[in-house]
């Protein structure tokens, strides 16, 4: 028997192993197992080469549970005394004490740069053997054990089958990887698409009215997965196949793309356009990334753009390191260049498709924008291809590139100074009448409905020359493309402050919404009142949802404006009533105001370039008491225009007519107008 030390210069290593160098002690399987398979697909090469010429037979992998051990066992190319003493007690790097002290802080590192794969064991283990026999003639049997330190023993002992046995003894606070379902579900994870085949137990059958196990070996991989193979021989039965296997709940893919490249770096996989309606994040890390089919990671970022963590599928890369940190990772300079040739033949696959078979693509439009959108917003040379093939859709459900829709709207929706006016609506349904509106006007109405179309309006606007995009209900449509100076309503300016004031007193109480109320010259077959929604606050609430920082305008009230159109019969038919019911009570306030207004000009001229302490007491408090007065009589006056209001059935429904065509007319106030459209009828 040979004992020893392993031979590193600190027995620090173990703890480092054990606790910090994988983020996850369940890894251990993978690289057990990836190691049963390396030594197993050695000896084929050997064997191809003629370097073997002994019967491979079964080569198929065993994982075995005993009640205190785990044993994964190979027949590969197994280990010889001197291999042990080689590969196992000289951790492959020196200097450990400095190499540790550089690495503390990030000791994933180490598993990168120096293969420590088989030393996982010792997350889990207490105690490891190697019971191995190398294929080479003559060869004897050895045993390695140690314990978790820095000390081993190596005896020979009798086995008659080339290969290797690791038994792990489980430690005490890792004894749920003693457990059948915690390993069956570990090796589904990482070992479903290994190369050689791997056993866990027997298949199991029902008989008499429960399970029982046969004499078929459990094989719980597919070594030839849909990636590995060639496009030319696969149909699209086999790839819907390959991705309900891998997503078994998920509708079927929209289609999907082959990756499959050898240089500047060896690339295969299969991503697949998943339909999203929505909630971009619940829909990450969908996307499995292998090294060899080893499984790695569904944590992508970095290595595809984050765009593409949206897709489904599969990414299989030996120029991926296995073992190392996220931020290693993402500055490797090959996983950038993965990154971007994904990126690519994404935005290629997206061009074919939309040029061969543009109804198709049109028909998929609504599950593929959010990938599109999501690109064009994140990455710079993703948008300069995507605007290509990237599509507008209006309210009658026609499809536009960007350069056909402005090529449609330039002669009809440019305003005075020469700025293409994008008309949208973002609710087809709600926003009708205000679409049907625009329409009548020969405006064409984009439908932007999309989670990302805040974001993407915006980006657009900046992207298209001279352009701007306008929902359809943010302004009466005399307005939202102003072609000419708008002329004003001959309506005197009193008169219109009186219809204001009468509309103003009706609007009800609605918590984080407000009003302002304005009388315009809409024409006679324009609605009575229209209620529309500032363009700039309506965004920036809007952009608060998706964007931090912007917390501020998330805060603050909806703001909307209630616009009465002076030239319609009922509006008129109000002022008239109001005039003559009101008439006898506000001549004498409005005369008082009037006269108070004047005093305050004269007060106003008189202080004209005057220091603010050359100008009299006297006059700053007059000044003061007259500004009082006026805001006391028009308070009066709104109190009795709001009590006439409140008492005119016809005030009360024009109000709760766009109310109600806005989706702002609910529970009470909603009871209250049904009961009075009952009582004018």
């Amino acid at each position: 028997m040979q004992k020893g030390n392993i031979g590193v210069s600190t027995e620090n290593i173990f703890p480092v192993i054990k606790k910090f160098l994988y983020s996850d002690h369940e890894i251990f399987l993978r690289e057990l197992v990836s190691n049963a398979v390396d030594a197993t697909q050695k000896l084929r090469t050997l064997a191809s080469k003629g370097d073997f010429k002994g019967e491979l037979g079964d080569l198929t992998i065993k994982v075995s549970l005993k009640k205190d051990t785990i044993t994964i066992s190979d027949r590969g190319i197994g280990l010889t005394a001197d291999e042990i003493d080689k590969y196992i007690n000289q951790i492959a790097f020196s200097g450990a004490n400095d190499f540790l002290e550089k690495y503390k802080d990030n000791a994933n590192a180490i598993i990168g740069h120096f293969g420590l794969g088989f030393y996982s064991a010792f997350m889990v283990a207490k105690k490891v053997e190697i019971i191995t026999k190398s294929y080479q003639e003559g060869a004897k049997a050895v045993k390695w054990t140690c314990d978790g330190s820095p000390e081993f023993t190596i005896e020979e002992v009798k086995k008659t089958d080339r290969g290797s046995d690791i038994v792990l003894y489980i430690d005490d606070d890792c004894k749920e990887f003693l457990e059948e379902g915690r390993i069956s579900s570990l090796l589904t994870k990482y070992c479903r698409f290994l190369p050689i085949p791997v056993a866990f137990g027997k298949e199991k059958e029902w008989k008499d009215g429960k399970q029982v196990e046969t004499e078929k070996d459990n094989i719980i991989n597919d070594t030839t997965p849909l990636w590995t193979r060639k496009p030319t021989e696969l149909k699209d039965e086999d790839y819907k196949e390959f991705y309900r296997k891998l997503y078994p709940i998920s509708d079927e893919p929209l289609f999907w793309i082959h990756l499959n490249v050898d240089y500047p770096f060896n690339l295969t996989g299969i991503l697949y356009f998943p339909k999203i309606k929505n909630n971009i994040d619940l829909q990450k890390n969908k996307i499995q990334l292998y090294c060899n089919q080893v499984y790695v990671t569904d944590s992508v970022e970095g290595i595809v753009p984050d765009f593409l963590t949206l897709m489904h599928g599969v990414i299989d890369s030996p120029d991926i390191p296995l073992n190392v940190s996220r931020s290693y990772l993402q500055s490797d300079s090959n996983v950038k260049k993965i990154s971007s040739y994904i990126s690519k033949k994404v935005s290629d696959r997206l061009q074919a498709i939309f040029k061969n078979d543009r109804p198709d693509f049109e028909a998929k439009w609504d599950d593929l924008k959010i990938f599109i959108h999501y690109g064009m917003l994140t990455q710079e040379d993703f948008y300069d291809k995507a605007n290509k093939f990237s599509l507008l859709k209006d309210t009658d459900t026609k499809f536009y590139t960007y350069d056909e829709y402005k090529t449609l709207i330039k002669d009809n929706q440019t305003d005075k100074d020469g700025s293409l006016i994008y008309l949208y609506s973002n609710n087809k349904e709600e926003q009708y009448s205000y679409i049907e509106a625009a329409k009548n006007k020969g405006y064409s109405v984009l439908l932007m409905d999309g989670q990302l179309d805040v974001a993407l309006i915006s980006m657009l606007e900046q992207k298209f020359e001279k352009s701007r995009f306008t929902r359809v209900d943010s302004d009466v449509v005399d307005r939202l493309i102003v072609k000419e100076d708008l002329k004003d309503t001959t309506l005197e300016q009193e008169k219109k402050n009186i219809l204001s004031s009468v509309f103003r007193s009706q609007l009800p109480q609605i918590d984080k919404v407000e009003f302002g109320v304005e009388a315009q010259s809409l024409g006679e077959t324009t609605n009575p009142i229209l209620i529309t929604q500032s363009e700039y606050m309506r965004r920036m609430k809007e952009m608060a949802n998706i964007q931090a920082g912007m917390n501020f305008y998330g805060e603050m009230p909806d703001m909307f404006n209630l616009i009465v159109n002076v030239d319609h019969r009922l509006v008129k038919e109000v002022l008239n009533d109001s005039e003559k019911e009101c008439e006898n009570v506000l001549t004498p306030i409005e005369q008082e105001i009037q006269a108070l207004q004047k005093r305050h000009k004269e007060l106003h001229k008189l202080q004209e370039g005057k220091k603010t302490e050359e100008i009299p007491t006297v006059e700053k408090d007059e000044l003061n008491e007259i500004e009082k007065k006026i805001a006391d009589r028009k308070s009066k006056k709104e109190a009795i225009l709001g009590e006439y209001a409140s008492k005119n059935k016809m005030v009360r429904q024009l109000v709760d007519l766009a109310l109600l065509q806005n989706n702002m007319l609910k529970g009470e106030a909603l009871n209250n107008f049904i009961k009075r459209s009952l009582d004018l009828i």
